[in-house]
């Protein structure tokens, strides 16, 4: 395999014939950049999925309160319904085997100041479930904890961007933020995958935002998320159950569709995971279309290179080159031709995407782009087709008469 002569004569046999050489390898070429790209938009398809779902967990259900659109048991339509301390701890004792975590909301804007720094945040004041339910990812510090709760500590825990904003070069820890005119300490900074807007977010332990904001037990939404344990089926059933005894315990009527909603990421998991598969479907089979056009492409093509070497064959046999010496070179020549020319499409197909992938997140592809690991695979698919369908032409060529192959035409 390492020996010079061998590998001389096959590029000299590459570069003497330049067009049959340029043709195999297009061949190829053609093959893997269409794979890689086709791969690479399907990966970023994915990632946009991915993305749009990177800071909740997909078990969540969340819960918010509106207004009532009709008229219910003697009750106006027009009713502002209103979530309490007491609701938050009725769906803790009605479901408490099939919920995971659960946290309410209190939604605040603030003007945040320290020292000469200022700007306006969102507030959320949450449990300390609300952690595992944004998937919220503490970089320095704690989270609020079920002391600040009971105690109605002054404490908040701020997103990486917000400890930039105000802060600069100095560590928030420990330092307390003026949000209002009420002094907060900084207990812990946090950073989200859901962008910087998650990022430029304060949070508040839910009683201490009670207590400051209004003296009173209101909460804004109910966030929770169902053990992973339960079924489809069950998960959707489990929504359906919250919908329906908030509406008897508020005396909403449930055709009602405003007055208390809940959405249920269980649906839309199970769309998104359905979606996923029947693109991996269509993406494999268009992918395997592409390789089996390239397969056959370069099969044809090594079948024409060793009808047109015949002659050659037959003056090497004639020289004394033995059977599997005229195979090997070949075969060796088809591999060569097939790695360099796969390698170049895999380069191409890369660099298209990189230089596509910006102006696709119109069109709801993010980061597009595929494992070397799969392309590597592509192409050794590629030259063992070639390989395989060069050896039996070049075996029976090799097996030749000198004096018949010397007179094919």
């Amino acid at each position: 395999m390492f020996d010079i002569d061998l590998w001389r004569e096959i590029f000299q046999s590459i570069n003497k014939n330049r067009t049959r050489s340029l043709l195999s390898g297009f061949t190829v070429t053609f093959a893997i950049l269409l794979f890689t790209i086709l791969f690479g938009i399907a990966n970023g398809l994915k990632n946009t999925f991915k993305e749009a779902f990177a800071d909740d967990v997909t078990n969540a259900i969340f819960v918010r309160s509106g207004r009532t659109t009709k008229a219910h048991k003697g009750l106006q339509a027009g009713r502002r319904i209103q979530f309490k301390n007491e609701d938050f701890n009725y769906l803790i004792d009605e479901f408490d085997h099939k919920i995971e975590f659960i946290s309410a909301r209190i939604y605040r804007n603030v003007s945040a100041i320290y020292k000469n720094e200022h700007n306006n945040y969102n507030v959320r004041a949450v449990h300390p479930d609300h952690q595992f339910l944004e998937r919220t990812i503490i970089h320095e510090g704690r989270f609020i904890n079920q002391n600040d709760l009971v105690y109605k500590n002054k404490v908040i825990v701020i997103g990486r961007l917000v400890a930039k904003d105000l802060f600069i070069k100095e560590d928030p820890l420990g330092k307390y933020l003026n949000l209002n005119g009420i002094p907060y300490k900084v207990i812990g900074i946090f950073k989200d995958k859901g962008g910087d807007n998650e990022e430029r977010l304060i949070y508040m332990p839910v009683t201490t935002a009670q207590q400051i904001y209004g003296n009173n037990d209101y909460i804004d939404q109910i966030n929770l998320s169902y053990k992973p344990d339960l079924t489809f089926d069950q998960a959707i059933n489990f929504g359906n159950d919250i919908s329906k005894k908030l509406k008897n315990r508020f005396s909403v009527a449930n055709s009602d569709q405003r007055a208390i909603r809940v959405f249920n990421m269980a649906s839309q998991t199970q769309g998104v995971r359905k979606m996923n598969v029947v693109l991996g479907i269509i993406i494999l089979i268009i992918g395997l279309g592409t390789l089996t056009a390239g397969i056959v492409g370069i099969s044809n093509i090594m079948i024409f290179i060793v009808k047109e070497r015949t002659k050659e064959i037959g003056i090497r046999k004639a020289l004394g080159a033995s059977p599997r010496s005229i195979v090997s070179i070949i075969l060796a020549e088809s591999i060569v031709i097939t790695t360099i020319a796969g390698y170049l499409g895999l380069l191409i197909g890369i660099g298209v995407l990189e230089w596509i992938g910006p102006s696709l997140k119109d069109y709801f592809i993010t980061d597009p782009g595929v494992r070397p690991s799969m392309i590597i695979t592509a192409t050794l698919t590629l030259i063992a087709a070639g390989t395989l369908a060069g050896y039996v032409p070049a075996k029976k060529a090799s097996n030749i008469k000198p004096i018949v192959a010397l007179r094919n035409d």
